[in-house]
């Protein structure tokens, strides 16, 4: 299915720490996760292994939201939250 990134999504990827790719592979491949507002939530996390922010992280989980339109993904928002996720 094409992937429309929202140029809302891309503002925040960029501020939060996000790359298109990523934004992708997390459709792709990430799990689902919960969303509101009839949308769909993927989520997947990255080694990332660097400061950001004058702070070390050894993570990075990267949140999706998307709707689904005339068989097309289109996206609404990306999070991404730093730190270290045990087991996943």
């Amino acid at each position: 299915m094409e992937i429309q990134l929202d140029p809302h999504t891309l503002e925040r990827a960029e501020e939060r720490g996000a790359s298109e790719a990523e934004i992708s592979d997390v459709i792709e491949t990430g799990v689902t996760i919960p969303a509101k507002y009839g949308r769909t939530g993927r989520a997947k996390i990255y080694n990332f292994d660097q400061r950001r922010h004058r702070k070390y992280y050894q993570q990075k989980r990267i949140e999706v939201f998307y709707i689904i339109e005339r068989n097309k993904i289109i996206t609404v928002t990306v999070y991404v939250f730093y730190g270290k996720w045990e087991g996943e």
